[in-house]
């Protein structure tokens, strides 16, 4: 296979997190901006750029919960990663120029945004019936009940949080 070079540029950055995030997108793509309160979701992608290039080689992980498996990097959502590209589908609760103001994003103050994208059901939710793991669907069950609330609401774990939550089994060689 050919290699490709690869080069992001971010458009923007995440300025504050909480139950309410801002996400600032630079001015130079403020003309890419319009309409996108139109929509009541938007699709975030962005750079975990806390992760170190040693963690980039993570291939495979055991989560300290005795009910998930060891598991693959691309069977996770766990951040240390090949490619470190977060994902998110927010609510655009409101826009003020630049800055978007979102519910629901897992990133942290500082954390690169790569791309916006408007969420839209026919492209964006699957067709066909998904299917889950169990140990997938055990967590699900214990987060809502932990939350008591059938919407989910995202983790507001730090990355230092989050790293402590897997034991790394393996890496990929270089």
């Amino acid at each position: 296979m050919k290699k490709v070079s690869l080069k992001l540029e971010p458009i923007g950055e995440v300025v504050e997190r909480g139950e309410v995030s801002q996400v600032k997108i630079f001015d130079k793509y403020a003309d890419g901006l319009d309409r996108i309160e139109k929509f009541s979701h938007v699709v975030v992608l962005y750079w975990l750029h806390k992760i170190s290039s040693n963690l980039r080689k993570t291939i495979k992980i055991k989560p300290l919960s005795k009910s998930v498996p060891t598991l693959g990097i691309f069977a996770s959502r766990f951040p240390a990663r090949p490619n470190p590209i977060g994902l998110t589908t927010v609510r655009l609760v409101s826009r003020n120029g630049c800055t978007l103001f979102v519910s629901g994003l897992d990133a942290e103050k500082g954390t690169p945004i790569l791309d916006l994208k408007p969420y839209i059901p026919m492209y964006d939710k699957p067709r066909e019936r998904t299917v889950l793991p169990e140990w997938v669907k055990r967590h699900i069950k214990k987060h809502h009940e932990h939350h008591g609330e059938p919407h989910h609401k995202h983790h507001h774990y730090s990355f230092e949080e989050i790293m402590k939550m897997v034991k790394i089994l393996q890496t990929v060689e270089t």
